[in-house]
């Protein structure tokens, strides 16, 4: 099953959801795994029918205890003050810095389809909602000392009680200790010395816990919200989940206070980027703001929820990175579409992956977007629609802009110079690099493609395969020589597609500009005869139809590289075993003989060996296989 239904496999009954974010900065990526955790969890819990609500948390009432990167001027005066009072950056419309930040947020929430309760921890505390609970957890302060002694070994002194007041002559909410309570009110001292990270000013007062004038402990908030709004299901990242941290002492106070169980627990591992852990304070990492400009929502969705929660997601922009993560989504789309015997949970997440629901489309290949804009001459739509064999809908349109809108992000922002894509007008010196056997294909490729018709990509994509296999060269090696001649790259988009939009003429001629020498060709892709003959034997069942062909190059030097007498040597033979196989395909395999001397100059003698040889090896083959050797 996937994670999230395996997960609510024993839920029953009305469920609410709850996640929450303090605003103290730009919220990184990292932090939309959480909401979308939750998310993914409300859209299947609503799917089976169950009454369920998700409400998400401003948690505004948080001390400022660091500064937002690159704004320190701005806000060291106001470390310490709960956020809801700190004044915005300068330039903002937000009525203070959390609302500043959460609106970012905010917007990011509804482009990934993602729409929760929202209510601010301001109102919470102001509205009396919390009352109660505040009243109970004072009451119990020694249980509360205790447990966070036993549980996070956090020794508080005796006179410590869970609270922090609002200081009536700084404003600050940090800075305060509390250390008595009567009932009505409590007291305290806003002390210099309390924090590294702010400094109290020394005054010490009394005042009502009660409607806002501050706020409990954020561990002790924490239980205060799974007794007070009824919370059945939260999460948390690992960082809280740690045997005796934040939600372990969370769960023990309320168990102890209220008599209550906690909610349904889903620990989740962090988002990394190229391997480092994020934080908003030091600029480390990427906002969710910059990533929902880079990523399509879809994309940004299925990022986040196909890994199980208890799993790292590492992100990387490297080509090779981002071009996975749009093959794979896609791969799920024609999956939950197309193939009959896709999983349930392969389905699942594509579907939790949908901003919402939208049925089949076409997908536009990101590589081959990315490829396209860095070709002037060409027109995105148009190829993509020449690729489609028909218009694009106003679905495939809203994809392909979203897609080109990443691709460009992608280019200017992280694209490194060997990633990007530039077709090369003239041979690049670096193709003296290939090897004979590239070489070879390359010029086997072009004699193919004088007959390749139609110019498609799919019938381009299957000559290049053959191509290949009649080299014959491992595939990956094939389409290094292809990016190499027309990109100056190691790789590249899908090698039909991009073929297809380029002219034939130029193409053909390009893989003819390489020469090649034709016995050291020879030399790399020989094989064995008895090699050739276990390959037949193995291969038996699914061959159709060989043939043989001698073939005879010029030599001055034998296979080992040795000098020979020009008199005596004059050359070296190959047989080409071409095999056909019952799916139509054609390989090839090349056995040497040689050198040749003068005394068989035309190879004919050898000719003979090896012609005994095949006639050996397919004899093995069964009898309704056709064989011929040609002529040379």
């Amino acid at each position: 099953m996937f994670w999230c239904d395996q997960l609510l496999e024993k839920v029953a009954g009305p469920q609410v959801i709850n996640d929450s974010k303090t605003p103290s900065g730009r919220a990184h990526v990292g932090a939309l795994r959480g909401v979308l955790i939750h998310d993914a969890i409300y859209r299947t819990l609503r799917e089976r029918g169950t009454p369920v609500r998700y409400q998400f948390g401003v948690d505004d009432y948080d001390p400022l205890d660091e500064l937002p990167a690159g704004q320190g001027e701005h806000f060291e005066k106001h470390l310490g003050a709960p956020l809801f009072t700190v004044p915005p950056p300068p330039g903002s419309k937000a009525t203070d810095m959390a609302d500043h930040y959460f609106s970012e947020f905010l917007e990011v929430f509804k482009e990934l389809g993602v729409f929760p309760e929202i209510y601010r921890m301001r109102d919470v505390y102001r509205s009396g909602r919390f009352n109660e609970a505040i009243e109970m957890i004072l009451n119990q302060a020694a249980t509360v000392r205790r447990i966070y002694k036993e549980i996070s070994h956090s020794d508080r002194p005796a006179h410590w009680h869970p609270f922090q007041a609002i200081c009536e002559s700084c404003g600050r909410l940090g800075t305060t200790e509390v250390s008595a309570f009567d009932g009505k009110e409590v007291t305290y001292t806003c002390r210099p010395d309390l924090v590294k990270w702010a400094r109290g000013c020394g005054y010490q007062g009394k005042v009502s816990p009660f409607d806002g004038r501050g706020k409990l402990p954020w561990k002790l908030e924490w239980t205060a919200k799974w007794k007070t709004m009824g919370i059945t299901i939260e999460g948390g990242g690992q960082d809280h989940n740690t045997k005796g941290g934040s939600r372990d002492t969370a769960v023990h106070c309320l168990r102890a206070i209220f008599g209550q169980e906690p909610p349904l627990n889903v620990p989740y591992e962090f988002f990394l980027v190229d391997g480092a852990k994020m934080s908003s304070s030091r600029g480390v990492g990427v906002s969710s703001r910059e990533m929902a400009d880079f990523l399509p929502p879809e994309v940004l969705r299925f990022l986040m929820i196909r890994t199980k929660p208890n799993n790292h997601v590492n992100f990387s922009p490297s080509e090779t990175h981002i071009i996975k993560l749009f093959n794979e989504i896609d791969r799920y789309h024609r999956r939950a579409f197309h193939d009959a015997g896709v999983s349930a949970e392969d389905k699942r997440v594509y579907f939790l992956s949908e901003v919402a629901p939208e049925g089949d489309y076409f997908d536009a290949e990101f590589q081959l977007v990315v490829t396209l804009l860095q070709m002037p001459h060409l027109d995105v739509f148009r190829e993509m629609e020449k690729r489609k064999r028909a218009p694009l809908t106003a679905i495939e349109l809203k994809h392909l802009n979203r897609r080109i809108q990443a691709a460009k992000y992608w280019l200017d922002r992280y694209a490194q110079p060997e990633e990007k894509t530039q077709l090369q007008m003239t041979l690049p010196s670096r193709a003296a690099e290939l090897t004979a056997t590239q070489r070879a294909f390359l010029s086997r490729l072009a004699d193919l493609l004088v007959e390749t018709t139609p110019w498609q990509d799919d019938v381009i994509q299957s000559t290049i395969f053959s191509a290949a296999r009649l080299t014959p060269i491992a595939q990956p090696t094939a389409f290094q020589a292809i990016y190499r001649v027309l990109l100056d790259r190691e790789s590249g988009p899908k090698a039909g597609n991009l073929l297809s939009f380029l002219d034939r003429e130029f193409v053909i001629k390009r893989a003819r500009e390489v020469a090649f020498d034709r016995v050291t060709f020879w030399n790399e892709t020989a094989v064995s005869l008895s090699d050739f003959e276990a390959w037949l034997t193995k291969e038996r069942a699914s061959i159709a139809a060989g043939a043989a062909e001698f073939h005879f190059a010029p030599l001055g030097n034998d296979p080992a590289g040795r000098s020979l007498d020009p008199n005596r040597a004059h050359g070296i033979g190959a047989m080409e075993f071409t095999v056909t196989f019952t799916d139509g395909k054609i390989h090839l395999r090349r056995v040497l003989v040689g050198p040749l001397k003068e005394a068989d100059p035309s190879g004919a003698a050898a000719r003979e060996d090896l012609e005994a040889e095949a006639l050996r090896c397919f004899a093995n083959l069964p009898k309704e296989v056709q064989w011929a050797v040609k002529e040379p």
